[in-house]
């Protein structure tokens, strides 16, 4: 099917990877739809994503939306709460603060707040990233606005195979998710997925090596293999690990990898500040320094705030949990410096 549609056999392009991906699910699953700013128009888009959905799964299915994020994100959420799984596209990135209060304070709860009652299986799908002369309001990459919010994923592939096995399992998920699609992948093509639905959650190491681990995700991947490969000249051997997703973030394969090689190189396309690679060095200081007591963290469980003060208040950092941090850590009778 992908080849009849610009990938040569046995190569898929990215933009046909979500087309497909999207289709097989509204085929597989009669709850799926698909709305939001011009997916339904013949050019499927504005980056030619979706063509042809509208017409093969009819305007009930696959339809277009006037333009206003806050309305999409309430509509999928009232959707997905009554039983539907829509996927929604909001067209840039950089909108995503619009609907922030429907995804973050309505979509990402109802689990929990439904005590595993109810829940918003809903799909997010937004074009990212720099590169392709947008400016300043049309190429950020807004990941990390919702890698600290409990109860939603946040996912976006570096190759066409991924796109396709992440994206299914994201509209199969039962909570929402923030798929990310990086516009200057859009273009490029790469093998079939082995598998027909990927794990969300699980980083993947994309190129062996011993001395040095590059860990990036979307775009950043492919710009660290092609380093790797310079690399490789000088006499490097340089290890990629793939994220793959923000939330949830696989530790334990980067980790794992800096155990192999003791070295770490983390490449964002987005400010130091407030980052996903500034956390995931954090993680790697407090884990993979744990034997010699160097750093760690207190901070609150991966669950929205509880309402029960008896719930409430153990659930917050305070004086007394980092004395007993410290005490659990250090033990008592610790040395300190003069």
């Amino acid at each position: 099917m992908s080849a009849e549609r610009g990938s040569s056999p046995g190569q898929l392009e990215f933009r046909v990877a979500i087309r497909d991906a999207i289709a097989e699910e509204l085929e597989r699953d009669p709850s799926v739809v698909f709305f939001g700013e011009d997916v339904a128009a013949e050019q499927g888009g504005v980056f030619a994503v979706t063509p042809g959905l509208a017409e093969r799964f009819g305007a009930d299915r696959v339809f277009d939306t006037p333009i206003s994020e806050l309305a999409l994100a309430g509509a999928a959420f009232g959707a997905a709460a009554t039983g539907m799984r829509p996927v929604i596209e909001i067209m840039f990135g950089d909108f995503m603060a619009l609907p922030m209060d429907s995804l973050v304070n309505q979509a990402a709860k109802l689990w929990y707040v439904s005590g595993e009652q109810g829940s918003a299986p809903l799909v997010v799908r937004s074009a990212v990233g720099a590169g392709g002369r947008f400016g300043a309001m049309h190429s950020q990459s807004p990941g990390t606005w919702f890698q600290g919010i409990p109860g939603i994923k946040v996912v976006a592939p570096s190759s066409p195979g991924d796109a396709k096995g992440l994206l299914k399992a994201a509209i199969r998920d039962d909570n929402p998710v923030l798929f990310l699609e990086h516009k200057r992948l859009y273009s490029i093509k790469g093998p079939e997925p082995e598998h027909e639905v990927l794990p969300i959650g699980e980083a993947a190491v994309v190129r062996e090596g011993r001395d040095l681990t590059i860990v990036s995700i979307s775009k950043g991947v492919r710009d660290a293999l092609q380093a790797a490969d310079t690399l490789a000249g000088d006499g490097l051997d340089v290890e990629v690990v793939d994220l793959r997703s923000l939330r949830p973030l696989d530790s334990a394969t980067v980790l794992a990898s800096v155990a192999r090689t003791n070295r770490l190189l983390a490449v964002e396309e987005g400010p130091r500040t407030g980052g996903w690679a500034t956390g995931l060095l954090g993680v790697v200081s407090e884990r993979g320094l744990h034997d010699l007591d160097d750093a760690w963290i207190v901070a609150t469980e991966e669950t929205p705030i509880p309402y029960s003060p008896t719930l409430e208040d153990p659930f917050l950092p305070s004086a007394e949990t980092i004395v007993e941090s410290v005490r659990g850590r250090l033990g008592t009778g610790v040395e300190t410096a003069a």
